[in-house]
């Protein structure tokens, strides 16, 4: 007869490692949120990095706490008005066939090459933080005719500092094209598109930095979704992990959404850069064998 579960593993230490999840998923679903990324892209190197997982449980894991954490950040955000609906409708197309096509290839690429691609993506989002821009912010009547934005009617305005700010969203085409391989990596790393759709807001889209992070927030959840229910029919998702870690990134995501209405943007712009380089050395290290895998 199979030994009971308590003296395989103690109430105690399953107790604490529980509580060390939740408290970890809290820490890291305030980040993202703060920044507009989830916690997928801090929950993964948690888990492999201090909680000893396998990278493919802890990307299951994520896409779990990616989830919880739009649950959990997107009604402060639509409160506030800061974010775009209709971009994230129309843009979550592309992002949930990308997440589709990641969960295809999530078992071919090897634990290796998954951290390095990890640390290449970190960076590139960095580099295309640093590059500072104006946002468009014509008013309304000064908008354009005859684009795909405005014949869909993305143009909108924010609040800030007791004033309205327009802007106008820019080049549709490739913001789906840009979509698609934020799905794809999101999917195939559990990081929660974010970090992709973010920059690609930013940049290409020419969205004011707090609109991209809170409707790249709205957005996640629906990508996570498409590639969760795929990692859950393989039985990838492990509920003594995961569950913990969904209840902490709720609560994390509610701190982290509040925060983001109070930072100003090039500070907010600042730290995400800098905490996007710290995950890239650390993923890097990892996948060069120099910090172990798992």
């Amino acid at each position: 007869m199979a030994p009971p579960l308590e003296a395989v593993r103690p109430n105690v230490t399953g107790s604490t490692y529980s509580f060390g999840l939740f408290a970890a998923s809290v820490g890291a679903s305030a980040l993202g949120g703060t920044l507009g990324m989830a916690s997928g892209i801090f929950i993964v190197p948690l888990l492999t990095g201090v909680f000893g997982v396998d990278i493919h449980s802890a990307i299951a894991a994520s896409i779990v706490s990616v989830i919880a954490c739009s649950c959990g950040s997107a009604a402060p955000f639509l409160r506030s008005s800061l974010t775009n609906v209709r971009v994230a409708i129309a843009l979550e197309i592309a992002t949930t066939i990308g997440a589709l096509s990641g969960v295809a290839l999530s078992g071919i690429v090897p634990v290796q090459a998954l951290y390095l691609l990890f640390a290449f993506i970190l960076l590139l989002s960095a580099r295309q933080m640093l590059m500072r821009r104006e946002a468009s912010t014509n008013g309304p009547a000064n908008r354009g005719k005859g684009d795909v934005a405005t014949m869909l009617r993305l143009h909108s305005s924010y609040p800030e500092k007791h004033r309205l700010v327009y802007y106008r969203v820019q080049r549709i085409p490739l913001g789906f094209l840009l979509m698609y391989g934020a799905g794809l990596i999101s999917a195939l790393l559990g990081i929660g598109s974010g970090v992709l759709k973010i920059p690609a807001m930013d940049a290409a889209l020419r969205l004011p930095l707090k609109v991209s992070s809170a409707t790249s927030n709205f957005m996640i959840g629906v990508t996570a979704a498409a590639s969760g229910l795929a990692y859950f029919v393989r039985g990838d998702i492990d509920p003594a992990i995961a569950s913990p870690i969904a209840l902490g990134s709720v609560l994390g995501a509610l701190a982290g959404a509040k925060a983001l209405t109070n930072i100003p943007a090039e500070r907010m712009r600042v730290f995400f850069v800098l905490v996007l380089v710290l995950l890239a050395l650390q993923m890097s290290l990892s996948g060069l064998g120099v910090a172990g895998t798992r």
